[in-house]
């Protein structure tokens, strides 16, 4: 998940927790999110983990937390 994230968004800090299995906790510091609304910032970061939560098998089933904070 961490090299997803990262490839699709520029992070000065990237924190993922687990939680339950399948649930995580993320926390990105990125510059990306400047002019960007709550919404949009998210939505970076769920299009770069997305294939990652499809399907039965997914290693992801839910993002708990998400934090998008800019620097």
């Amino acid at each position: 998940m961490r090299a997803a994230i990262l490839a699709a968004v520029e992070c000065e800090d990237l924190v993922i927790e687990s939680g339950s299995p399948g649930h995580y906790v993320i926390r990105a510091v990125s510059h990306a999110f400047v002019d960007l609304n709550r919404v949009k910032q998210q939505q970076l970061v769920y299009g770069a983990i997305a294939g990652l939560m499809k399907g039965d098998d997914a290693p992801v089933h839910a993002i708990d937390r998400l934090e998008c904070i800019k620097p």
